[in-house]
């Protein structure tokens, strides 16, 4: 475990959760020549994490799913919790990190307790960097090749605080056709491709979206969209 304090020069701070440290660093290795990235400390296990998260405040967690003392499931909870911070204007991103063999309910779990996005333990090193630079601004990335069963799942299963009826009808017709396609995985480029429009003014859609529903992010704007009956898993196109 090791902590670093002064943290001014970088403009995404990472904390790297993993109760295996050759693992961890290697991500630290990897994420160290990036130069928008620093990270700021490495934990062992969940309960670290979110002692380490408290003092150093990063901008992003890249946690396992499966620790000791706490996993990561519950220690996504707390740090994403709205008064875990010292500005409670902002939340700490968690990224999960999973093996091949992570059942997809737990993954379901991790999102559900707020999680901006998940990534297999096998993808590309530049894979993981999209994902932190997406969470941090304020995106979710989740697993491309999952990402349709992923969220049919969340929005099939009974949670409670589904949508109030009424609640995707605070949405304009165009929002709408782009939460669709946020939910059929479609990046923001794709979609202003798609409905020939700015990446700018997708943007902005996809926060007016976020805004309107109430919800934390993406993740949270594409399980409404699920959960509200906008988009059905038997809609999902072939080929996402």
């Amino acid at each position: 475990m090791f902590m670093i304090t002064d943290t001014s020069s970088a403009d995404i701070h990472v904390l790297i959760a993993d109760d295996q440290p050759l693992f961890r660093g290697g991500l630290l290795m990897l994420l160290s020549t990036h130069p928008r990235i620093r990270v700021v400390g490495e934990a062992g296990d969940g309960a670290e994490a979110v002692a380490m998260a408290r003092r150093l405040q990063p901008d992003v967690v890249v946690m396992d799913l499966a620790m000791p003392k706490l996993d990561g499931v519950a220690a996504t909870r707390q740090l994403t919790s709205d008064d875990f911070t010292s500005d409670p204007s902002r939340t700490i991103k968690v990224i999960m990190l999973t093996g091949l063999g992570s059942a997809p309910e737990d993954v379901c779990a991790a999102l559900r307790a707020g999680a901006s996005g998940y990534l297999l333990k096998d993808a590309a090193p530049t894979e993981l960097v999209t994902a932190i630079e997406s969470v941090a601004s304020g995106l979710a990335y989740l697993a491309p090749n999952v990402t349709p069963g992923v969220i049919a799942d969340i929005a099939s299963r009974p949670v409670a605080g589904r949508p109030a009826p009424g609640a995707l009808d605070r949405l304009t017709t165009r929002e709408k056709e782009i939460l669709v396609q946020m939910a059929y995985a479609m990046s923001n480029d794709d979609i202003a491709a798609k409905f020939h429009l700015s990446i700018a003014t997708v943007k902005t859609h996809v926060c007016r979206i976020i805004n309107k529903l109430g919800v934390r992010d993406r993740t949270g704007a594409v399980v409404m969209a699920y959960q509200g009956g906008l988009v059905r898993p038997d809609d999902i196109p072939e080929g996402n």
